[in-house]
Formats: C-alpha cells, structure tokens, sequence
C-alpha cells in the first residue's frame, strides 16, 4: 500500500500548479515533484472545494460532522452516567460509594473516564481501589513523613539531612534522597532558605546525548536525519522553515513552513518526513539545542515514532554542519535573491527550490555527480539486495 503525501506537501504543490507560469502543464508539474499526473488533478479538484469554487464535501466539514457525531455519542454516554448515579444513590440502605458504580457503567460499555469525569472523581484513585486499596510502599512513605514532620515541626531550620537523622532516631529509617523527596512534595523546607538563581538567559540542557559528534555520514537510508529550523523576513512577517534531511542522499524527506516558530513547527516536520519515508524505527534525529527540539511534544514525537534522538553542543554550528550548509544553499540561491512581498511568494519559492531544482536538478560530487533522486533510485536495489 503506498505512503500517503503528507497535506502541507499536497497544499504546497497545489500552490506551485496555481501559480505556474504560461506554457508549463501539469504533467511537468506533477513530474518535478515526483508525483502522478492524476494525482496532481486530484488534489487540485479538492483544493477548488476547499475554497469554494467548486460544490463538494470540504475536510472541514468532515471532521466537523466526525466531530458532532462524537459529541452526540459523548453527551448520550454523560446522560446515561447522570440517570445511573441517580437512580443508584436514591437506594435505601446501601453504602453511597461510587466506585462500584463506575465498575459497573464500564461492564457495560461507559468509559471509564467519562464516568470518572461526570461523577467528579479521580481515574487514578478509582483505579488503585479497583486493584488494591492501600500498597505498603504508601504505608511505608506516610509513616515516614509523619516522622520527618514532626522532626520539622520541632526543629523549623534543620534541612532534610537532619530530619532524616531525626526520623532515623524516631524508628524511621530512610537515605537522604528518600528525605528530600518526602520534604519536597510536603514544602517542608529549611527556615534559613536558598538564595534564589538569577534571573538570566542560560542555554537550556540538552535532552539527548551528542550521538553524531559531527560524523554526518550514513551507509544506509533512514540512518542518520538532520535538522534545524531556519527564518527570513518578508513584507508581511517571517516565514520559519523546519527542514529534515537524510544524510545518506543528502534529500529532504520532510518540511514544515510556518508563520510562527513553535515546537509544533518542528513535530510536523518530523511526522511529514516518518509519513514520506515508511518505517524508520531506529533513525537518528540530530538537531541543536533549540528550544523547539527539547519540547516535550517533539520528544513526544521522536518516541511515538520510535526514533532516537542527538543534539549537539551550544554555539557550536560544527555539530549541526551539514544540515547548515544545506540552508546556506537555500539562502544564497532563494532567500537573498530579492525582498519579498508576501509569506506566499516565499513559501512557493522555497518548495518549488527543494523539490524541483534541489531533489531533481542538483548534481552531489559526494553522490558521483547524481542528484539525491537519482542517488536514491541507484541505491535502493543495492540497499534492498545488502539487508
């Protein structure tokens, strides 16, 4: 079955069809993209009924009825959850806990957190009861800060190193990690205090080990990915760039352009590149240390894709060198051409430079003089035949 195109790349090619000069078809469109002429026509018949040009069933307007028929069924589930509860604590002579009650609606095919959220519960909590009421390991923490409070109450400027002797004394033994963790969670802190940090500006800490150490080379597809994200003025704003390069052919298996450089920015461009490539378990996805790249949703994201992560060093463009060299191609050849006016005429420019001239056109002294689709096309047989 084959990959589907990711919708930002459908969108950008249509945006290149629409804007064609005179004298180029679609055939040499949908050629330069690498992508079936039907396919093309397709995707422009959509696009005419997404705006309005044509009668038809728009993608808003079917996630918007998935939407309410989720909601509807959403809103039975909630009334059948309310007309339960009533008619369960009306009962005379039973014990009103709702626990059991929650075990019932899920026997009967009300989830769990939706009963849990109507009838104000907590999911965790009701879970532990349904498997076991109280653990020893909670007995143990609760005796123990039972000893560690009284130890503070007594002595208010005593740190957690002395309350953990003091709680030892008590018949309460624990290691001081044990007794920070406890004070921790309580706020049972020292009278004394910490001096506060200062409140400046420090690069953030890496959450991914430096796998790479600026050996960009890979033997093998879906190996070894870059990326970085890149920016340029225009009359309107800047327009943020986050590109995905496979370092075996040196292609760009996935972008995202935006308005607005946000962490979001970067997981699409991760999920347009997992989505164009199939499986790639095992890649190792080296950026720098931006902000976008230590998020939790693109750490999310790299997981979810069972990929690995690397990130090198701050203020050193070295370890990130071979996916800088592919946007100082991008900014002497696009960007600095000429100003321009709109996010649009730069966004169009930029997929048209990387899809057609770039993937098809560029000839790579590193790939025997074969642009990255060529090289590709060579070596896919040979990579297949090698695994």
């Amino acid at each position: 079955m084959p990959v589907p195109y990711p919708q930002e790349f459908r969108d950008d090619v249509v945006r290149v069809a629409r804007s064609r000069e005179k004298g180029v078809t679609l055939a040499q469109i949908a050629k330069d993209f690498g992508i079936h002429e039907m396919t093309l026509s397709k995707w422009m018949r959509q696009a005419a009924v997404e705006d309005g040009e044509t009668p038809g069933v728009t993608r808003t307007e079917s996630a918007e009825n998935r939407e309410l028929k989720k909601r509807i069924r959403l809103l039975e589930q909630e009334n059948e959850v309310l007309r339960r509860a009533a008619a369960y604590l009306s009962q005379a002579n039973l014990p009103k806990r709702l626990y059991p009650l929650v075990r019932e609606l899920a026997a009967d095919g009300i989830p769990v957190a939706v009963a849990c959220r109507v009838l104000q519960l907590s999911r965790q909590h009701y879970y532990r009861w349904l498997h076991q009421p109280v653990t020893h390991a909670e007995i143990t923490v609760a005796y123990r800060a039972n000893a560690l409070f009284d130890a503070h109450r007594d002595d208010p400027e005593f740190g957690y190193r002395f309350l953990a002797g003091e709680a030892e004394t008590a018949g309460q033994r624990m290691c001081e990690r044990s007794a920070w963790r406890i004070c921790r969670d309580n706020a049972w802190w020292s009278a004394f205090g910490k001096k506060r940090a200062k409140n400046g500006k420090r690069p953030g800490p890496p959450v991914h080990d430096d796998l790479v150490r600026r050996d960009f080379t890979a033997s093998a597809m879906n190996q070894l990915w870059l990326t970085d994200i890149t920016e340029h003025p225009t009359g309107e704003g800047k327009l943020y760039l986050c590109a995905v390069k496979d370092a075996w052919s040196g292609r760009i298996v996935g972008y995202s352009i935006s308005n607005r450089m946000q962490a979001r920015l970067a997981v699409n461009a991760l999920d347009n590149a997992v989505a164009r490539r199939g499986q790639v378990a095992g890649c190792t996805v080296h950026s720098d240390r931006g902000s976008q790249f230590r998020s939790r949703k693109f750490v999310h994201a790299l997981n979810r894709h069972r990929l690995t992560g690397s990130m090198g060093r701050v203020g050193a463009a070295g370890d990130n060198a071979a996916m800088e060299s592919f946007f100082a191609l991008l900014q002497n050849n696009v960007l600095d051409r000429h100003p321009w006016a709109t996010r649009e005429d730069l966004r169009i420019a930029i997929v048209s430079w990387i899809e057609r001239t770039y993937h098809r056109r560029r000839r790579q002294a590193r790939l025997g003089r074969l642009t990255p689709i060529e090289f590709e096309t060579t070596m896919k047989p040979a990579a297949a035949l090698a695994a």
